[in-house]
Order: C-alpha cells, then structure tokens, then sequence
C-alpha cells in the first residue's frame, strides 16, 4: 500500500505542477484543442477576475511540491481537494472530454486521504 501511496502521490504532484508551471510561467505548448463556447466563456470569467487563476495555479503548485517532496500530504490533499472537485465538475458540465483525467484526479486525491486517514480522525470528534 505504501509503494501504492508514493505512485499516486508523484503521478499528482507532477500533474499538477506541469498544469501550474505551464500557466504561471506563461508557457506556449503550441497549438491547443479547441474549447466549446462554454468553455471560452468560463475560462474567460476566471481569467477576468485578475486573481482567480493565479490564486488556483499558485495553489496547485504548492500541493505539488508537498506532493512529490513527500512532506505535509496530508495537508495538501485537503488543500487541494476543493481544486479537484472544481476540475471534476468543470469537465462534467463545461469540458466533458477531459472527464477521465479529472475522475483520475478525484480518485487519487480520494486514495491519499484513504491512506492518510489516520490523520484526519482529529477533525471529526466532536468536543
């Protein structure tokens, strides 16, 4: 299980630090699949609000770097659990061609707190 843990950890921190790097650093991938106009215009009203997209990239790559360092995952799988359900949810209503790579996310980030349950029992006692 362990060696399972390490897989999807690394296989997530990479992903999210190539889709973090690439938007930050404004890096040119040449030439992109065509968005629906629903996308456009969801991108659009991300990209309009100045923050948004930089708040959510700076975000992402931060939880990648935990994620591949192996330091505070427990953190970053909570962190970035809001991220992945907006990925998922985006992909099902907006972007329905990128639906398995986001339920791969989902699933990997639902294994890590599967895996890190112990560490989450804290926050569920009620005192």
């Amino acid at each position: 299980m362990k060696i399972a843990m390490i897989i999807v950890r690394t296989l997530m921190g990479l992903m999210f630090l190539f889709a973090s790097v690439v938007v930050l650093f404004k890096i040119n991938m040449g030439k992109m699949p065509e968005m629906s106009e629903a996308n456009k215009t969801f991108m659009a009203g991300i990209t309009a609000s100045g923050y948004l997209m930089t708040f959510i990239k700076v975000t992402e790559l931060v939880c990648a770097i935990l994620f591949l360092i192996g330091r505070y995952v427990t953190l970053a799988t909570v962190v970035i659990f809001p991220i992945v359900i907006n990925i998922l949810l985006t992909h099902i209503f907006v972007a329905p061609e990128g639906v398995p790579t986001a339920a791969a996310l989902l699933i990997g980030n639902l294994f890590l707190a599967y895996y890190y349950r112990k560490n989450y029992a804290s926050l569920f006692v009620a005192k």
